[in-house]
């Protein structure tokens, strides 16, 4: 497991120091780095003159070849071209996103009926919150998500009869799933084109 190095300077006490990162994670070839990508480590480092552990956050290609799956974290645009045929693509802007994504994937579950019913869930809670995909489980396949509110993680369960519902309306307006080609970005704002 070995990355490239680049400078970072630390949030504290400004001083800078080489640190480890992953531009190409293959989880195929090295899934000890998944881990650290659900976890979060792979976007720390903690600096070594003060102990601030501080955030990396750098352009990464996530690819699992066993889901066909690739996810590319950038916060600029990119383009789709070279995506391997039968592949899912998608772009995401942040290390939190990409966790996000993968754990979407890894439960078996469309993101983007996820993001359909996260956007459901929203205008049923009324309020303006973030959902973020937390787990699936349970007898009856619950969708757990989570949002912050008063300094607390707040937690939403749905079952599977919304997603079941999300994915009708996605047949009936085949116009979002081909929206979704490439490496699009599938997320609260992608589904407000067509919604709102």
């Amino acid at each position: 497991m070995t990355g490239q190095s680049i400078n970072c300077r630390c949030t504290e006490c400004s001083c800078a120091h080489s640190v480890n990162y992953f531009p190409n994670v293959n989880v195929g070839e090295e899934p000890e780095l998944k881990d650290k990508i659900l976890d979060g480590s792979l976007f720390t480092w903690t600096c070594p003159e003060c102990g601030k552990v501080n955030l990396a956050v750098y352009p990464m290609v996530y690819h699992d070849p066993q889901q066909s799956l690739m996810l590319v974290l950038s916060p600029s645009p990119i383009s789709a071209s070279g995506l391997p045929e039968g592949y899912v693509g998608r772009q995401v802007r942040t290390p939190g996103e990409l966790i996000e994504k993968i754990k979407i994937f890894d439960a078996g579950l469309d993101d983007i009926l996820v993001e359909m019913c996260k956007f459901v869930t929203v205008k049923e809670l009324k309020k303006d919150v973030s959902l973020k995909f937390f787990k699936l489980e349970g007898a009856d396949s619950e969708i757990t998500f989570t949002y912050p509110e008063n300094s607390n993680m707040e937690m939403v369960v749905t079952g599977m009869g919304l997603y079941h519902d999300c994915a009708g309306i996605v047949e009936r307006n085949p116009q979002i799933r081909d929206a979704a080609t490439g490496l699009a970005q599938v997320n609260d704002g992608f589904l407000r084109q067509f919604f709102e």
